[in-house]
């Protein structure tokens, strides 16, 4: 039975001489299911090149596909969150918060910062899902504050990029007053006249869509965001009642009047320098 087993020196290998695919080179579609490498997610600017699903990304992606040659200054990049309320559930705060710094490489789940875009100013700040959900705690509400106080400061466009699963538990009422706070400063940017865009990605929910993120002089998406304040499950136990097919989409919420356009990533630097020159005109 020899033609089972390869039996010339050299074409077994051993279990300890085999090596793995290093972590991040691959990535599979979660809508097509089809392999992706990495060189190609770049190079299409982490869309998939298959059918065309825009992949959940951070701040370090977003700033590399906006900002002019990936050259910006970080705004405020040493802020971390306190424990006000001594909070403890599985683990404690601090340690979540540790654990979730060493882990990330981020401070807190927002990072801001001032460039060029197409060779006009623009400040951006992003958020990132993977710092405990992109919730939001004051770290995030604070760096907003700071980002538009800059932005009245320099006469420079605000970006905001929302990516969130609403505010954090784990500070209470000091989370929910960042959504108050973060109004209030963009109504201080309004009167400088000075523009803010508001981007939505996959997902925008919670405290953070109930505040900043839809208060734009114009608010756009990516394709297929979920957008929306409660889950689809928790609605639907409570008006009893099945959701209408792409619920909470930003095709649905753009059709309901809520956003203004939907623009794909790979055109996106392209569609926000067009409006910065057209506001600044």
């Amino acid at each position: 039975m020899a033609w089972f087993k390869r039996e010339l020196k050299g074409i077994i290998t051993t279990t300890e001489e085999k090596k793995e695919a290093p972590d991040g080179i691959w990535n599979k579609c979660p809508n097509c299911k089809k392999p992706l490498h990495y060189s190609e997610q770049v190079e299409n600017q982490y869309v998939c090149h298959y059918c065309g699903f825009h992949l959940r990304i951070g701040s370090k992606e977003y700033f590399s596909v906006l900002f002019d040659n990936n050259e910006f200054t970080e705004l405020f990049p040493e802020l971390t969150s306190g424990d006000p309320l001594h909070f403890e559930d599985t683990k404690k705060y601090t340690d979540r918060l540790k654990e979730t710094q060493h882990k990330t490489g981020l401070k807190d789940a927002i990072r801001a910062g001032a460039g060029k875009i197409d060779g006009q100013d623009l400040v951006i700040a992003c958020m990132d899902f993977n710092f405990i959900g992109g919730s939001m705690g004051s770290v995030v509400g604070e760096k907003i504050a700071r980002s538009i106080d800059y932005c009245i400061q320099h006469k420079v466009p605000f970006l905001m990029i929302s990516k969130s699963g609403g505010a954090r538990m784990m500070e209470a009422a000091f989370s929910l007053m960042q959504m108050a706070k973060t109004s209030a400063k963009l109504a201080l940017l309004s009167q400088a006249k000075i523009p803010y865009i508001s981007l939505l990605t996959d997902p925008t929910t919670g405290g953070v869509t109930a505040s900043y993120a839809m208060l734009g002089d114009i608010n756009i998406a990516e394709p297929g965001a979920l957008i929306g304040f409660a889950g689809p499950r928790v609605i639907k136990e409570t008006i009893k009642k099945d959701l209408p097919k792409g619920f909470q989409t930003a095709e649905f919420v753009q059709e309901h009047g809520f956003l203004d356009f939907i623009v794909d990533r790979r055109e996106m630097k392209e569609k926000l320098a067009s409006f910065i020159k057209m506001m600044a005109d």
